[in-house]
């Protein structure tokens, strides 16, 4: 199948300002075309500032309204009536950026095209469906009124008539239940009025799904019980998918073909006849010849890391790797920790029998992001400390390579051998790294949350590292009242990682850098890194174990590459169009 692909880009709709320039006054004479071409600078810009908010809510609705004035347009040029419109089109708001995609599309059937509330909204609800990517409330985009009146002012009045369209089925369903009408309204009337587009997602769609069997349970039982109380029949789920072409043929060629020569071609066009690998996982010969390919993956990064960044890898080591957005819940802060009770450990005991390991960091933090921003800071100094000590003599490395990106990934993630999917459990929505990962031939070690779950279950737990608190354990624990300064109190390993931290023993050039982080950790630890220390490290151990066993590595890795067709993205869409987009078209 070939897609087009439309991408946007803004520009003046007048001239420069002739006169102003004449004048001498260049800046006003092109301010106009400045505006305009801010769009397309720089996607999801800082919105810690107004001017930055501003900016993100114009970008929204700039790449909303060229997308639905397109798919009106198209419709027209096919269908003589818009009334089918909702039943040839397929609108999917990926999360809550494109949420003012049916405002968008009802301003432009009822001004534009003269059509009913009652039609537009009909083909609205047909065409939008909305897929939700975060269990977090802080995560889910609002916007405040007054933003809202100044710059979109008929949306905001539509977005009122829809409210009360709702509302008025709301107290008619539920009938003095003013609690109730205030949770699920579009509009959120505590402090500074704001429009919830999370709701404004929900309830102008006709399907809405979580990306995660865990995630979509959550989702019902948590931030959107009330939405699934009133809608239970739009709320499914669809677990995410990788594509096996870009993150498996194209990423890793060595392994494909050596997949090609022990069970055919047919796994490329249908993901699920990987499950062929499965009797063969335990063919030493194939596990050699899996492991050969995994050692030329390994050169290929430690060049790279080698001319990036002068750090001399070595491939026999286990690489360790977590590549994601840098944020507090997925717990890159907890890596480096474990790096650190490695490196002390190394330093006491250096005549120790020590698996060689190198871990790699990668990520981008969002702009405005302080705490990330400080994390990162800390995996370099504590990566500094460690590669430059002589008495570590080579068993650990840390590396966190900059400019994280696709091309960077698929050099990556082949090479790794073990993947880092480390969130709170309840935190993390899916996924898809996790996927990549073990579609390469690396080992998950991973907390019971998100798509770690389908995954494990999919190629037996024992096949994954598990460890941590489960879902209900987190709840279990801060409703009890979780204080992490118990958890430090009891493990003498933990009280030294955070002390040599708060001490300066990575920051000499400023000692105190990092109190506010060790300050964070020890009287809140929001995302229960301090419970989940001692587990995540005897974890650890058992993964040296299983390395320094390369054949029962390699059965595992097999067994995880054999049990990833159901997370092809082919599957993926396939549940879309069955569940989703062909919904409307039945109706």
């Amino acid at each position: 199948r070939v897609s087009t692909l439309r991408q946007w880009h803004a520009s003046a709709e007048r001239p420069i300002d002739f006169a102003a320039f004449c004048n001498g006054d260049y800046a006003l004479a092109a301010r106009h075309r400045v505006e305009a071409d801010a769009l397309n600078w720089v996607l999801y810009p800082d919105d810690s500032t107004a001017a930055g908010r501003q900016l993100r809510l114009k970008q929204e609705v700039f790449l909303v309204s060229a997308s639905m004035q397109d798919i009106v347009a198209r419709h027209l040029r096919e269908h003589p009536s818009l009334d089918n419109l909702g039943k040839r089109n397929a609108i999917h708001l990926n999360d809550t950026h494109p949420a003012l995609a049916p405002v968008e599309l009802m301003r432009l059937l009822l001004d534009e095209h003269g059509l009913s509330w009652e039609r537009a909204w009909r083909i609205t609800q047909q065409a939008v469906s909305y897929t939700n990517h975060t269990l977090m409330p802080e995560a889910l985009e609002t916007w405040p009124l007054v933003l809202m009146h100044e710059l979109l002012p008929r949306h905001l009045e539509i977005i009122i008539e829809i409210n009360h369209g709702f509302l008025g089925e709301v107290r008619r369903r539920c009938p003095g239940d003013d609690a109730l009408a205030a949770r699920v309204s579009l509009i959120d009337e505590v402090g500074e009025r704001r429009v919830r587009m999370a709701a404004l997602s929900i309830v102008a769609s006709h399907k809405v799904n979580g990306v995660s069997a865990l995630h979509s349970e959550l989702m019902v039982q948590t931030i959107f019980a009330d939405y699934a109380r009133l809608f239970p029949e739009r709320f499914h789920n669809v677990t995410n998918g990788v594509t096996p072409r870009r993150w498996l043929m194209q990423a890793n060629p060595g392994l494909s073909a050596l997949i090609d020569a022990h069970i055919g071609t047919a796994w490329r066009r249908d993901l699920a006849g990987l499950a062929a690998l499965r009797p063969l996982a335990g063919d030493g010969a194939l596990q050699e010849q899996l492991l050969a390919v995994k050692r030329r993956n390994k050169e290929r990064l430690a060049t790279v890391i080698q001319r990036n960044q002068g750090l001399l890898i070595d491939p026999a080591s286990l690489f360790d790797v977590q590549t994601k957005r840098i944020h507090e819940y997925k717990r890159q802060l907890l890596n480096v920790l474990h790096v650190v009770a490695r490196y002390q450990a190394i330093i006491d005991n250096p005549s120790a029998e020590f698996v060689p390991r190198t871990v790699v960091i990668a990520g981008k933090a969002a702009s405005a992001y302080q705490m990330a921003k400080l994390i990162i800071q800390l995996a370099h100094d504590v990566a500094r400390v460690v590669n430059h000590d002589p008495r570590v003599n080579g068993r650990l490395k840390l590396v966190f390579m900059p400019n994280y990106g696709v091309s960077l990934a698929e050099v990556i993630i082949p090479a790794a051998d073990l993947s880092q999917q480390i969130s709170t459990a309840g935190t993390e929505a899916s996924g898809t790294g996790n996927m990549k990962f073990a579609l390469n031939g690396a080992l998950t070690i991973g907390t019971w949350d998100g798509a770690n779950i389908e995954m494990a279950q999919a190629m037996g737990e024992q096949n994954m590292f598990v460890f941590g608190l489960r879902t209900a354990e987190v709840e279990r624990t801060r409703a009890w009242g979780y204080d992490p300064q118990l958890y430090v109190q009891e493990s003498r390993q933990l009280q030294r990682v955070i002390n040599a931290i708060e001490a300066g023993d990575f920051s000499l050039d400023q000692v105190d850098r990092y109190h506010l982080l060790t300050q964070s950790l020890l009287k809140r630890d929001s995302y229960m890194l301090m419970a989940d220390f001692a587990s995540y490290v005897a974890t650890q151990a058992s993964v040296d174990g299983l390395f320094s066993r390369p054949s029962a590595w390699a059965q595992r890795a097999l067994l995880n590459i054999a049990a990833m067709g159901e997370f092809s993205s082919d599957h993926t869409v396939r549940q879309y169009v069955h569940r989703v987009w062909s919904t409307a078209v039945a109706a």
